[in-house]
């Protein structure tokens, strides 16, 4: 199943504008989350999410707050932030400073945020899909009426565990729902390489259970798309795969030289990425040019204000770093 989404211009100017303010603000956090990384404040690995904020911000727009839970993949501080993760606990968290969101213990690939529904990533590939599908489980018989989503990029689609995953929703007709942040490239690999057809959202249909593509580069799209969903599993109908097509326009990690890419792809990528996309689409509906510059600022200096005020917190006492564990 495909679906056409409604074109932006039925979107109004002041619900863009704050899908703008929230892409800025991941994407600034991306922009200082490298710099830092750098300069050796933050250390550990650090996957980047720059090119795919439109997917967190709508994808959330659709969500309950109050009851709804994300399980994202390790490339997650994106959908940390769009949940509402504070910039001063996010920023903390990856310095390894003790007001992080988890005291500093998690870092950038196993931080969680379960005050505001982001319950955690972690670095197995794939690994949110069993788990979201098990909170989903749950959630059939907590009365909360919680919906599940559980994201991962493409290569996770070939994972064992991922198939398990979407077979059980299905026959148990749960309410979770399946994104695929498809950025083309499975790490250094094309999904071209891995796959005889890349247009993943179309396995849904082995499963018995809808799979829909989108534009991830669209909030407004994402958003259409992922309140059918989220409809959909909140009525008892069961799970969806939504595949949203996007582009890093980063490395997979700090460091990654993309000698993998080809001449010109990057250059191609980041004319067509979110954020520029938005702002032509508010130009075009005639909004304010010194508006959509205030709220690009506004994110941006309280990107900078927060990284500011993280580093001037203490760390993270080494003698607590048995403490919270089971096992």
């Amino acid at each position: 199943m495909t679906t056409h989404p409604p074109p932006s211009e039925s979107v109004d100017s002041g619900t863009l504008l704050t899908y703008l303010s929230s892409m800025v603000r991941i994407r600034e956090f991306e922009t200082e989350v490298a710099r830092l990384r750098g300069d050796g404040t933050i250390v550990g690995s650090v996957h980047l999410c720059s090119g795919q904020e439109a997917i967190y911000t709508g994808a959330t727009a659709a969500l309950d707050p109050q009851r709804d839970l994300v399980f994202p993949t390790y490339r997650g501080h994106g959908w940390a932030l769009a949940c509402g993760a504070s910039l001063d606990g996010m920023f903390a968290e990856l310095m390894g400073r003790e007001s992080g969101v988890n005291g500093g213990r998690g870092g950038s690939a196993y931080l969680s945020v379960p005050e505001v529904g982001m319950m955690g990533e972690n670095s197995i590939v794939g690994a949110g899909a069993p788990i979201a599908a098990g909170a989903a489980l749950a959630a059939r018989f907590d009365g909360s009426g919680r919906v599940c989503v559980a994201a991962f990029g493409d290569g996770a689609v070939n994972q064992g565990s991922v198939h398990e995953a979407f077979n059980f929703a299905a026959v148990m007709a749960i309410p979770v729902i399946f994104v695929v942040e498809n950025n083309h490239w499975s790490e250094l690999t094309p999904i071209t390489a891995t796959t005889t057809s890349d247009r993943l959202f179309k396995r849904a249909a082995a499963y018995g259970m809808p799979g829909v593509r989108v534009d991830g580069n669209d909030p407004a799209a994402v958003r259409h798309v992922m309140t059918h969903a989220v409809r959909h599993a909140r009525e008892g109908r069961g799970p969806t795969l939504v595949e949203a097509m996007t582009d890093r326009i980063v490395g997979h990690y700090i460091g990654d030289a993309q000698q993998y890419r080809a001449d010109g792809e990057l250059d191609r990528i980041t004319s067509a990425e979110p954020i520029t996309r938005l702002i032509t689409k508010l130009t075009e509906k005639g909004v304010d040019q010194a508006r959509i510059d205030s709220t690009v600022a506004r994110a941006t200096a309280d990107v900078l204000a927060a990284s500011k005020r993280a580093q001037a917190m203490p760390l993270a006492d080494p003698a607590t770093a048995l403490e919270h564990l089971y096992a």
